[in-house]
C-alpha cells in the first residue's frame, strides 16, 4: 500500500469493515496531489465535485461577504475531510473556498467514485452518512456556538477542537473564525496567560 494512502484507509477501516478486494478496487481511483501554502483547492462560486482527506498540512474553508471580506468557517488538520457538502451533493455552486494554509497534501475523493462507492462497498452507504452526520454535527454545534456562547468559551473550545490552532494559522484567521477583532483575539489571550 502506498504511503500517501496509509491514513485514509486507517479512518476508513475504524468506521466501517474493508475487505482487501475492496479497498484495492476503491483506493485505485484515489488522487494524490500537491497544494503549495495559500493555494485555492475550491473556489467559491464553482461546484464542489471532491472531497478532500488530509494526509499533510491544514486547509481553511472560508467565505466572503459582497464587501470581500474573509471569515473563516472551519479548519481542516492532518487525517480528516474537508469539502462544502451542499454543493458537493447537490451540485449547486459553493458558497466557501478551501484553502491550503500550508504546503498540503490531500487524497481527493470525486463525486462519482463516492457514488460507485455506495454501489460497490458493503458498506459505502454507511461510510457516506457517518462521515455527513459528523460534519452536519460539527457545523450546528459551530452555528450553536455562536449564538449561545461568549467570545472566551468560543475560543476554548475552539482550543479543544484545535490545540494546534495558535502555532499554525494566522491570528486574523482565528479571529474571524470566532467572529470577533483581532484585538478582541489578542485581549482573550491575554487574559488567559
Amino acid at each position: 500500500m502506498s504511503n500517501d494512502l496509509f491514513y485514509i484507509q486507517k479512518i476508513i477501516s475504524s468506521i466501517i469493515e474493508l475487505d482487501d478486494i475492496e479497498w484495492n478496487y476503491f483506493s485505485g481511483a484515489f488522487e494524490v496531489k500537491e497544494y503549495k501554502k495559500k493555494e485555492i483547492l475550491l473556489q467559491a462560486d464553482k461546484i464542489c465535485k471532491n472531497i478532500y482527506f488530509v494526509n499533510s498540512g491544514l486547509l481553511r474553508i472560508y467565505f466572503t461577504d459582497n464587501s470581500g471580506r474573509e471569515s473563516s468557517f472551519h479548519f481542516v488538520p492532518e487525517h480528516d475531510f474537508a469539502t462544502d457538502y451542499e454543493s458537493f451533493l447537490q451540485h449547486t455552486p459553493s458558497k466557501y473556498y478551501i484553502q491550503a494554509l500550508e504546503d498540503t497534501q490531500v487524497v481527493i475523493i470525486s463525486n462519482a467514485m463516492v457514488l460507485d462507492g455506495y454501489k460497490k462497498l458493503r458498506y459505502g452507504e454507511k461510510l457516506g452518512r457517518i462521515i455527513t452526520e459528523k460534519y452536519f454535527i460539527l457545523y450546528c454545534k459551530k452555528i450553536q456556538a455562536l449564538y449561545t456562547q461568549t467570545p472566551l468559551e468560543r475560543y476554548k473550545e475552539m482550543n479543544k477542537l484545535f490545540p494546534f490552532i495558535l502555532q499554525r494559522v494566522p491570528q486574523h484567521y482565528i479571529a474571524s473564525y470566532l467572529n470577533i477583532s483581532s484585538v478582541h483575539l489578542s485581549r482573550l489571550k491575554n487574559e488567559l496567560e
